[in-house]
């Protein structure tokens, strides 16, 4: 086993190394810069480049690219070398400060909602010095931001990196009413556990809808599903042991700071959950795990799917986003203490996170909208579309004794006895965990359990530091100069919980009760993704982010095109991918397996009495009934894909495409799905559900 200490972090260029290699006063120009957003002047941005190649070159490193999130859900790149001509056909390794600093990649290839026309191509990137540069296939990887020539934002990054600031701003106003005076910034902090299946490749190369779509768009209900719950957190097997022991090491190197790793639920899933870091920094860690899930995966033989949902009836994988807020002294806003009854300052940014869920749901629930999460939100697996917070028992008695006006009676946290001598006592924690809510406290963290495995995490957080900071705002424009500021925080944290306390929710969010009661509430249940997406670009959502300086009008549109324009290009492609199985696969494999059951009938006709056809008509007549309903429910697909063609608008577009081609789909797939189980095995041309679950050995 290596040594974990020297090997984290060897492939970053983080703050040790940057203190070792840079002279002092450059070294503490670029903290500055990095905690305090002061300008980075040349020469110093010259000074770290030198370093910065240096220390690259040395570890074999020949090329540098900016990296960068556009709107595409992945990590864009262009790889420069650090060659320059010298003369005499010789040449030198440079690297300047301007070309560390500012890059200019090709914008007009990126989705950009209409931000860009196609020939304008001119698009900047800026590093992001809050994000340590990091090497990965003998290339220096440079974090960066991304923008149009005319300055809007055409990544996720940046509106990430403004609604942190916007919260640390708004955090600070409330602090210093409480007479902190030591924090000098608030920081929020992220910490995805992010689940995956993982395939055998040759099975996988063998279904195209898993190529294409990343999930099934075919297959029968296997004979053992995980109906059992033996998977979850079952002995590694040597296959995936060996995989996750790689994949380690490489996000060891990256600094990322994987530190769990388990079997879930459906047979080949797992999950990989991190420490937690800055939320900027978890959101590239993130990114760059599920780019090494990826490739760790192929060279061990391995496909990774990191699609929400990739087999019918089989959980879904999701991504927990683990939210925080703290210090710079490292003061948790979110830690209760011992008695949190009596921790005012707690309570008040508890009831702020309270008032911003529920007066901002339908802002956290398009957050995790698109066309594979779809099929999973509302399943055994994964909270419904309706936003609700889970606090558990003391926090909520705390807040209904503070509304009735009543004192709350502190619970001594009691001592768990198993009932076997040697086993040691323990505290029993004060409440129990919700794993249905989809916003859930569990400690000193909010955990948002809503979004898809697939998706970059800094959606969800630009929200949560957004919303959160609206509420800080509002109530630290209330409190500075108050007369009496305990009277009116203890005013203004009861009636915060009496006007939103809607939107708190222990109980079973799976339940069909649940729902009806979330109704009366007047909770919002946006199902779908053409439901969720328009709340991006209401006037309450434009003027939020406007005057927070997260997103202007015309970057919130550029957004709500391209999400509803992929939610539509997603449903299109698998639709034409379920076509293309049916014609070129399934109705080949069917009238094969028809032609021997017809031959073998007709010899058994030819010898006469004695041989029983019961059998062979049987099949015979329901795969051929199942066959003209095929051919029907193939025909109404296509055609719903050639009307989507002529649909105008990206909403009206992503609607025809959720109630025509996706409802065409499912039709199509119910009878697929039943010929798979007459149809012989030796005919049916791609790997079963069975095989697919249980590939890995």
């Amino acid at each position: 086993m290596k040594n974990v200490p020297s090997l984290f972090g060897s492939a970053v260029f983080h703050d040790a190394v940057m203190r070792e290699r840079l002279p002092r006063d450059t070294y503490r120009a670029l903290k500055k810069t990095m905690s305090q957003g002061t300008p980075l002047e040349l020469d110093v941005a010259n000074v770290v480049a030198t370093a910065m190649k240096d220390w690259a070159i040395e570890k074999g490193v020949t090329h540098y690219t900016h990296w960068f999130q556009p709107m595409t859900g992945v990590t864009a790149e262009k790889h420069d070398s650090f060659i320059s001509p010298a003369g005499d056909g010789k040449i030198i390794m440079e690297f300047s400060g301007k070309e560390l600093v500012q890059g200019e990649p090709d914008a007009s290839s990126f989705p950009s909602g209409g931000l860009r026309a196609s020939f304008e191509a001119r698009g900047y990137t800026i590093w992001d010095t809050t994000s340590y540069a990091f090497i990965k296939d003998d290339s220096l990887y440079i974090p960066t931001a991304f923008c149009s020539y005319s300055g809007e934002v055409l990544d996720k990054k940046t509106p990430l990196l403004r609604s942190m600031e916007t919260l640390n701003k708004e955090a600070m106003r409330i602090l210093k009413l409480f007479g902190n005076t030591a924090a000098t910034r608030v920081i929020s902090y992220a910490g995805p556990e992010q689940e995956y299946f993982l395939v055998d490749k040759e099975m996988y190369l063998q279904r195209p809808d898993l190529v294409h779509t990343g999930r099934t768009l075919f297959g029968a209900r296997p004979p053992k599903g995980q109906e059992l719950e033996d998977h979850y957190f079952g002995s590694l097997k040597p296959r995936i042991s060996a995989f996750m022991k790689e994949l380690e090491e490489e996000l060891w190197k990256l600094g990322v700071y994987a530190k769990t790793k388990h079997n879930e639920a459906a047979p080949g899933q797992f999950e990989l959950a991190p420490i937690y870091t800055t939320t900027n920094v978890a959101t590239d860690h993130n990114q760059i795990t599920m780019e090494l899930l990826k490739n760790v995966a192929d060279r061990h033989g391995l496909a990774c799917l990191l699609h929400e949902k990739p087999f019918a009836g089989i959980s879904g994988s999701g991504k927990h986003n683990n939210w925080s807020i703290a210090t710079d002294t490292g003061s948790n806003l979110l830690e209760p203490g011992e008695t949190p009854y009596e921790n005012a300052q707690f309570l008040l940014f508890l009831v702020a996170v309270i008032q911003a869920v529920d007066k901002y749901q339908d802002l956290l629930r398009l957050t995790a909208a698109s066309a594979g999460n779809d099929h999973r939100l509302g399943a055994a697996e994964a909270p419904p579309a309706i936003i609700s917070i889970f606090l558990g028992d003391e926090l909520t008695e705390i807040l209904e004794a503070i509304d009735a006006g009543t004192d709350y009676e502190n619970r001594e946290k009691i001592q768990m006895e198993i009932g076997v001598s040697v086993l040691p006592h323990f505290p029993k924690d004060v409440t129990d965990r919700n794993r249905t809510s989809p916003f859930a406290f569990t400690g000193n963290k909010f955990e948002f359990r809503m979004p898809g495995s697939a998706f970059s995490i800094a959606g969800p957080n630009i929200i949560l530091n957004t919303v959160v900071a609206e509420s800080l705002r509002r109530f630290a424009d209330r409190l500075e100069g108050s007369e009496d500021f305990k009277a009116d925080l203890a005013t203004l944290i009861k009636d915060t919980f009496r006007i939103h306390r809607r939107v708190v929710f222990n109980g079973d969010n799976y339940s069909n009760e649940w729902t009806e009661e979330a109704a009366r509430r007047e909770l919002s249940n946006l199902k779908t993704t053409p439901e969720a997406l328009p709340a991006f670009i209401g006037a309450e959502s434009v003027a939020l982010f406007e005057s927070h300086h997260v997103l202007s009008k015309t970057e919130l549109n550029s957004r709500y095109e391209i999400l509803m324009a992929g939610y539509s290009k997603a449903s299109q492609i698998e639709g034409y991918t379920m076509v293309d199985m049916v014609r070129r696969q399934i109705i080949p494999a069917v009238i094969a397996y028809q032609n021997d059951l017809a031959t073998l009938f007709a010899r058994k006709m030819e010898v006469g009495r004695g041989y029983d056809q019961t059998l062979e008509d049987y099949l015979l007549s329901n795969i051929s009934a199942l066959s003209g309903n095929l051919l029907k429910a193939l025909g109404r697909l296509e055609e719903a894909l050639a009307e989507a063609k002529t649909k105008e608008g990206v909403l009206l577009h992503a609607m025809f495409c959720r109630d025509h081609i996706c409802s065409a789909m499912g039709e199509l797939r119910t009878i697929v799905d039943e010929l798979e189980t007459l149809v012989a095995k030796q005919h049916w041309p791609v790997p079963c559900y069975a095989a697919l679950l249980n590939s890995i050995v």
